[in-house]
């Protein structure tokens, strides 16, 4: 599985968390059953951005809605809010080191593939700004 799907992968998990009152390892579970065979590499990459992003989800919201204008992270589509929330973790908090344009690209095409019609040029719009105020 490559990291696109990794992402994938995290990301349906914290659209589960963010609407159902439930564990992180019974959504990961639930989602990756759904994918069938998962290597083991691009389970703990899924993992850890799910970890990461609920770690540091008041920060990561702070930074998006700084970003978004006149748009709460409430307000936004589920998608939408959980394809940034992932991003801006990939970008501000994660300890590897993934080049800045991979990132974005990455969440547009999420966002194309599970998104509205405008969910990739939302996402790109936050992102970029994110990496040209620097907040990293």
């Amino acid at each position: 599985m490559s990291r696109r799907k990794a992402r994938e992968l995290a990301l349906q998990t914290l659209f589960q968390l963010d609407f159902n009152h439930i564990e992180m390892d019974v959504a990961l579970a639930g989602v990756a059953e759904e994918f069938g065979a998962i290597s083991e590499k691009s389970r703990s990459y899924a993992t850890n951005l799910v970890m990461g992003t609920k770690e540091h989800l008041a920060e990561i919201d702070a930074i998006i809605e700084e970003r978004s204008e006149e748009w709460s992270v409430a307000r936004m589509p589920g998608v939408d809010r959980n394809i940034a929330r992932m991003a801006v973790f990939e970008l501000a908090f994660s300890k590897e080191d993934i080049p800045q344009n991979v990132v974005v690209n990455e969440a547009v095409e999420l966002a194309k593939t599970f998104g509205t019609d405008a969910s990739s040029r939302f996402i790109n719009g936050v992102l970029g700004a994110l990496i040209k105020n620097k907040v990293q």
